[in-house]
């Protein structure tokens, strides 16, 4: 490799810590707004810790704590449908909000406070629907207990209630 082809460790350096400390930023928030806020602030610990060690020393705990809530939302068959009604529930709520219906009487605020930010916002709550259901398929096959049969083929695990 070329000298002139490496990246200037000064670059490197300003990359990870915009995007690093954006996606901390922006996973804080929106932990109590809708959007994926855990898997932004692990995302952003984890460009972080490229850099720091107190980065990577927070990183494994939220890391744990994250597998393990997805581990138990997959456990059973009510909360996996629970799981995914909540996300197609947010991803109407992101088309309802994008198509701007009309103020309704009960609105006690002026017009403009109603479903502020159109289809950016309404944008980010479906983006955030399809990564909770990505994100649930993927515990799904990662934490979902498979049973075999004595055969060697898979069983289906029984429905619980």
């Amino acid at each position: 490799m070329m000298k002139s082809d490496r990246v200037h460790p000064w670059i490197r350096r300003v990359a990870i810590e915009v995007g690093g400390w954006t996606l901390v930023v922006l996973g804080v928030a929106a932990l109590v707004l809708p959007g994926p806020g855990l898997l932004m602030l692990a995302a952003g610990l984890t460009i972080l810790s490229l850099r720091y060690a107190w980065a990577d020393r927070l990183l494994h705990p939220i890391k744990a704590r994250a597998l393990h809530a997805a581990e138990l939302g997959v456990q059973t068959w009510p909360r996996i449908a629970l799981s995914v009604l909540g996300a197609l529930i947010l991803m109407t709520i992101g088309v309802i909000w994008g198509l701007q219906p009309p103020t309704p009487g009960w609105w006690p605020l002026e017009e403009r406070w109603w479903l502020p930010g159109g289809w950016v916002t309404g944008g980010t709550m479906i983006g955030s629907g399809v990564i909770a259901i990505s994100l649930i398929v993927y515990s799904f096959r990662r934490f979902r207990p498979r049973r075999v049969s004595a055969t060697g083929a898979p069983v289906s695990p029984p429905l619980r209630p």
